[in-house]
């Protein structure tokens, strides 16, 4: 007898595929999901945000993630004229700078900029990925918040290219517990029927940091010309009344952006220290003083000030377990085993952890940043660069950006990265109930080739025409949404292959150790390729013979991996 089971109980829903075997289709509210004969059950409802265990957790951890986009997508609207700022002067004659020339330099130097955070975290991953394995998870998470917080004060602060490049990677190794949130996450939430909305929300919470940090970088940088009404001549903080501005905004113009990440994530790490509770298995009662302070703070707040009325909370059971149970609540604090204190598991050697699922898992993984990063450093140098006369291009030949000043290239990365955020809640989820997340992958893996093969010709709009907006539209927008389905659909793959619980810190550390790779190599790559292309009047050079081949061949390795 076929039944109708929960999708959650299906493999498809946490990025596997349906088994094959024993199996034959069947309607289900959840087109694309089949099932077995199994006895009859009740129906599940879908899951909700709501419904989510232990939120308080997860908040806190959503927080803690804010980390990497703060630290290191804010300078993207304004990297071109931060790098020009403080390169010195090429020649030393007086001569006005060639546009195309001083274009090149700056996009090969910041390309170096960009990719130093992820160097850094290359280096990093995977170690500090074994040590949560070890000693925990919540010692890893502060510590790297701090060092961020840290360094984003040195890097505002900061006026030539080798301070920038050092702090830039301080911040990465701060940055190296990225994988360890991963990990979290999924300590957090055991059970499978959660796991597809848990797994969506630290990639939903990049999406919307990198939204605000990007709208918010290019918005605050130079504060004197873009918020004249705080910084410039008649501004509100402008006490000495200079008809320049305000002397530390002109003398710092990019300074206030990094300020202001350093200010969340020290907020970030005062409530991570007070609350974020121990996730390594063995460990989950662990306290210190941080924790026993936050519980004491929580106890008063509840009792003076919003005290509860009503007989409380009763406790109640606790589960550890992948698959779904029916009819059982579940509580907001980490889990303990039902028959007595949970013994920690010997973790498996090295070489037991690398299966060819794993590694299949991780090749991906690290493709989709070789080409993304790229991407996302090469663009906003893109509309950066002053435009070019192109009326006697042909249909490769041809040069020049869209001459965009950092605040409204922080505003058009941002405004459409909404979308993407609520792509990421409203469409992914269902989607992905329906295709699978290799399904959902695939579609990403074609729309990114497609979107850089025709962004360059954005240089043959010309002027400030709606053409040329609606144009830039379109290129954003599909990137943006390639990007969102990508990005979790290779982290739930990457979880789904790892051969046992107790090795998550370290398969989430060497993913994050291969895409941090991935990450350096693309932006400092791209950024020589994209000068190249502007030397020899060739835009779309970086566009073509890079983006677009490492973007097919991302696609190529996703088919020949399922057939293998």
């Amino acid at each position: 007898m076929i039944v109708k089971v929960p999708a959650a109980s299906s493999s498809s829903q946490c990025g596997g595929e349906p088994s094959q075997a024993h199996q034959r289709p069947h309607t289900t509210s959840n087109p694309g999901i089949e099932a077995e004969a199994l006895p009859p059950s009740p129906p599940q409802k879908s899951v909700r945000w709501r419904d989510l265990p232990n939120k308080d957790q997860l908040f806190i951890l959503a927080l803690c993630r804010l980390s990497e986009p703060l630290s290191n997508v804010c300078l993207l609207p304004y990297i071109f004229y931060l790098v020009r700022s403080v390169l010195p002067p090429e020649n030393d004659n007086g001569s006005a700078p060639d546009p195309d020339a001083e274009a090149a330099r700056v996009s090969t130097y910041s390309g170096i900029l960009v990719a130093a955070f992820p160097l850094a975290q290359f280096f990093v991953s995977l170690p500090w990925g074994w040590l949560s394995d070890r000693h925990g998870r919540r010692v890893s998470i502060l510590a790297g918040l701090a060092v961020s917080a840290l360094a984003n004060v040195g890097f505002g602060l900061s006026r030539s290219l080798g301070a920038l490049l050092f702090w830039r990677v301080l911040a990465g190794l701060g940055n190296g517990n990225v994988g360890i949130m991963r990990t979290v996450t999924a300590e957090i939430v055991r059970e499978r029927r959660f796991q597809t909305k848990a797994f969506l929300l630290l990639p939903l919470v990049f999406n919307s940091g990198m939204v605000a940090s990007l709208a918010l970088g290019g918005w605050l940088a130079e504060p004197a010309a873009n918020i004249p009404w705080l910084f410039g001549p008649g501004g509100a903080f402008n006490f000495d009344r200079d008809p320049e501005g305000v002397r530390w905004a002109l003398d710092y113009p990019y300074a206030l952006p990094a300020l202001m990440n350093a200010m969340v994530l020290a907020g970030t790490l005062v409530l991570a220290v007070f609350g974020l509770r121990e996730t390594l298995p063995g460990k989950e009662a662990a306290e210190d003083y941080g924790l026993r302070a936050g519980r004491s703070l929580a106890a008063w707040f509840r009792a003076y000030i919003y005290p509860r009325r009503g007989g409380g909370y009763a406790a109640v059971g606790s589960q550890d377990s992948d698959v779904l149970i029916e009819g059982r609540d579940h509580d907001e604090k980490p889990r303990t085993a039902d028959n007595g204190p949970i013994r920690k598991t010997e973790p498996r050697m090295l070489r037991q952890i690398w299966t060819r699922e794993v590694l299949a898992s991780l090749v991906s993984f690290g493709l989709l940043p070789l080409h993304n990063s790229a991407f996302m450093h090469i663009f906003p140098v893109y509309l950066s660069s002053p435009p070019a006369d192109n009326t006697e291009a042909t249909i490769f030949t041809f040069t020049g950006g869209l001459g965009l000043r950092s605040a409204s290239i922080g505003i058009w990365l941002s405004s459409f990265g909404v979308c993407g955020i609520l792509l990421q809640l409203f469409i992914y989820p269902r989607i992905q109930a329906r295709i699978g997340t290799r399904g959902v992958f695939r579609i990403a893996l074609v729309l990114f080739p497609a979107t850089y093969a025709a962004a360059p010709y954005l240089s043959l709009v010309a002027g400030d025409s709606a053409v040329r907006y609606v144009l830039l539209g379109l290129v954003v927008c599909a990137h943006i949404m390639a990007r969102t389905m990508a990005i979790p659909s290779t982290v739930i793959l990457l979880t789904e292959s790892a051969p046992d619980k107790s090795v998550l810190g370290t398969i989430h550390g060497a993913g994050n150790m291969l895409a941090s790779f991935a990450r350096a190599v693309g932006p400092a790559l791209g950024g020589w390729v994209f000068a190249l292309g502007v030397e020899e009047g060739v835009i779309g050079l970086v566009w073509w013979l890079y983006l677009v081949i490492i973007a097919v061949c991302a696609l190529i390795w996703s088919l020949f991996v399922d057939r293998g």
